[in-house]
């Protein structure tokens, strides 16, 4: 793994920046958390998390883009992983926004908050026409924040081996 820690996204609140070895501490923490993975096949465990930050950097040099860090710019604490990924949706490679923010950290407006700015960066810097996201259709709080990107469900899709809904919207239309 690389130790870029280049800075993406800033937002009134959040830094998104793309993660570096000194990180895994705190993903390995997060994707082992049961609340935070509740809609995810299994908990992560710490050889899995290295494994995720390498693949992310993959996705940094391939695509120019992939999940970041979110971390609280008054403070640099991490909270959370946010970004713009692709993914494989019936056939379609299709660029998908996803969040999971700590535990502590749920209900203060930090993910939608995260997300709008991947979106605007999808939009503006990217200049990509439509952004989805893959969302459990029991998890009611990420479809929330699919809301909150104006995004609306488009269909159901089964995506490693769960149904999900495909919340999707059209950039530069609002």
């Amino acid at each position: 793994m690389t130790n870029s820690m280049a800075t993406i996204i800033t937002t009134e609140r959040l830094t998104l920046r793309e993660f570096a070895d000194e990180d895994l501490d705190f993903l390995a923490a997060l994707m082992s958390d049961p609340e935070v993975m509740r809609y995810y096949p299994k908990l992560a465990t710490r050889d899995e998390a290295a494994t995720w930050i390498r693949f992310q950097h993959e996705r940094y040099a391939r695509d120019g883009h992939g999940i970041w860090l979110t971390s609280l710019r008054a403070t640099g604490e991490p909270i959370g992983r946010v970004g713009l990924a692709l993914q494989e949706v019936d056939g379609v490679w299709e660029p998908e926004i996803g969040y999971m923010t700590a535990r502590v950290y749920w209900r203060l407006g930090y993910a939608a908050e995260a997300a709008l700015g991947v979106k605007r960066f999808a939009a503006e810097e990217l200049r990509l026409a439509r952004v989805i996201s893959l969302v459990r259709p029991e998890n009611i709080p990420s479809r929330g924040v699919a809301a909150k990107l104006g995004m609306r469900v488009e269909k159901e899709t089964q995506f490693k081996g769960f149904l999900h809904l495909v919340h999707a919207v059209v950039l530069g239309t609002d």
